[in-house]
């Protein structure tokens, strides 16, 4: 599974491969982050969000966009547990951390530079229009999920910007300290940042 920031450079780099597509960009960035809203408000379970398409692919016909972003994010999360596996990733010690939150985090700020227009991301999910996504979600935390997402991604992540990202999302709150020492520490392995690496080169 990937984080937020890495969500949504692999959708860049699918737009990327696939400029014949439909101009529905906007929402499918919306779809692509959302299925962790569930990270802020316990009542949504795991299945409402991320056991919801079959099979994963990349085929979006008869999908709107938000749900083909939605989509994108589940068969990203598969895809990049295969590549990783694939090198032996979580071998490496400390990978595994914190239900690999802790790689996650460093994977957000080594892809960070990957995208140049990041203040048209946050304005559009500072400012979400309300889609019906079949998912008991209500307004307010579907505005504030997306509002704490555009705060993260103001900029390139650093600790402090981390730390602020998971201090929000009550399922990591009390452990945000221990997760950004292990963030320090995975980010001088050469190895974990090379690994890392072969996601961007492979999802797509």
């Amino acid at each position: 599974m990937a984080s937020q920031i890495a969500h949504i450079i692999y959708a860049r780099k699918y737009f990327e491969k696939n400029p014949a597509l439909p101009n529905f960009e906007d929402e499918f960035m919306l779809g692509c982050v959302f299925p962790d809203i569930r990270r802020i408000d316990e009542s949504i379970k795991r299945k409402d969000t991320h056991r919801c398409f079959s099979p994963l692919d990349l085929n979006f016909s008869s999908l709107s966009a938000f749900q083909a972003g939605w989509k994108f994010h589940l068969y990203c999360d598969m895809r990049r547990e295969e590549i990783l596996n694939s090198y032996k990733f979580y071998e490496i010690p400390g990978t595994a951390d914190f239900w690999h939150q802790s790689a996650k985090q460093l994977e957000d700020e080594l892809l960070y530079g990957e995208y140049n227009n990041w203040e048209k991301v946050v304005h559009y999910f500072n400012n979400v229009p309300m889609l019906e996504i079949g998912v008991g979600v209500t307004r307010e935390t579907f505005q504030l999920w997306y509002a704490i997402i555009a705060k993260y991604i103001e900029k390139k992540p650093d600790s402090k910007a981390m730390h602020i990202f998971l201090s929000k999302q009550p399922s990591f709150a009390a452990k945000a300290d221990d997760i950004i020492k292990s963030v320090d520490k995975l980010r001088k392995n050469e190895k974990v940042i090379e690994l890392l690496g072969k996601v961007k080169e492979e999802i797509i």
